[in-house]
């Protein structure tokens, strides 16, 4: 397999190359990934979605996100936090969603933990950005799947209570919440999104 470098949509924008022509990963590379997204709330539904993500497509958690936000009450830390046995066995049977009961769990768990956060969620994360940008990558196979702070925010949450969060699921998690910009140089969205 050769470098991967970016790709021209038939918009004629020049994009990062995993997203391809799917029209789900484009609206998603354009309008939400890599730009800076604060807020426990918001914060917490990516950290549940990049869990429930584990093993499986990035494109198919997309597609089931209207639904995992129904289903897990628009991801409100309170409301999650607040989830009993009852909710357990209602989202195991719902066909909308990952139906996985150690992940369902562990957003249950994670709720309870970011409800109990002194400074919240969002000032947690954000406090493990990069206090430099890195250079802009030219090429897909620059970008790390794992780095020193990702691997120290993985801590950190698992010192707080939070499971399902390694490095590598916190370094996806940074680089979908815009805590770094890992779009390559040459893509459109390459810094459109900075904070």
């Amino acid at each position: 397999m050769g470098e991967r470098t970016v790709v021209m949509g038939a918009d004629g924008r020049k994009r990062c190359p995993w997203v391809g022509e799917t029209p789900d990963y484009i609206t998603y590379h354009d309008e939400e990934w890599g730009r800076p997204l604060h807020g426990d709330d918001a914060l917490f539904e990516r950290l549940c979605l990049e869990a429930f993500q584990s093993g499986l497509s990035w494109l198919t958690i997309l597609r089931k996100r209207p639904a995992f936000r129904a289903a897990f009450a628009d991801f409100s830390v309170e409301r999650v936090a607040a989830f009993d046995e009852r909710d357990v066995e209602r989202l195991l049977a719902d066909a909308g969603i990952v139906r996985n009961r150690m992940k369902i769990n562990a957003a249950i768990a994670n709720a309870r933990t970011a409800a109990a956060l002194d400074g919240g969620l969002s000032e947690l994360i954000w406090s493990y950005a990069p206090a430099e940008p890195n250079p802009a990558p030219r090429l897909d196979e620059q970008i790390p799947a794992v780095t020193a702070e990702s691997t120290a925010l993985a801590k950190a949450l698992k010192r707080a209570g939070f499971v399902f969060v390694g490095p590598t699921t916190c370094y996806a998690l940074m680089q979908a919440c815009g805590l770094v910009d890992d779009h390559l140089a040459d893509c459109h969205a390459r810094g459109a999104h900075a904070a």
